[in-house]
């Protein structure tokens, strides 16, 4: 299951990082992984984060299904992995 957050960054359970329907930010030009507790660079204009605060911002403006925010809430720890 994928859920596209931004042109760049997407939450993803089918990338081989993915454990335990765990689901990794994906860089999506990259194909770089990350956990909720990763540091990251949300856009090069901004600071770096933890990669759970960059979800949580670019949830903010994207158009998930619910499928999408059940991937937010797990990668952020508001539900447990299925």
């Amino acid at each position: 299951m994928k859920a596209t957050l931004s042109p760049i960054w997407e939450l993803s359970t089918d990338h081989a990082a993915s454990r335990d329907g765990q689901p990794v930010l994906v860089h999506r030009s990259t194909g770089a992984t990350s956990g909720p507790g990763d540091i990251v660079r949300m856009y090069p204009s901004f600071g770096r984060l933890l990669a759970a605060d960059t979800v949580r911002r670019l949830r903010r403006t994207a158009q998930l299904d619910a499928e999408g925010e059940a991937l937010v809430a797990r990668f952020v720890g508001l539900l447990p992995a299925a």
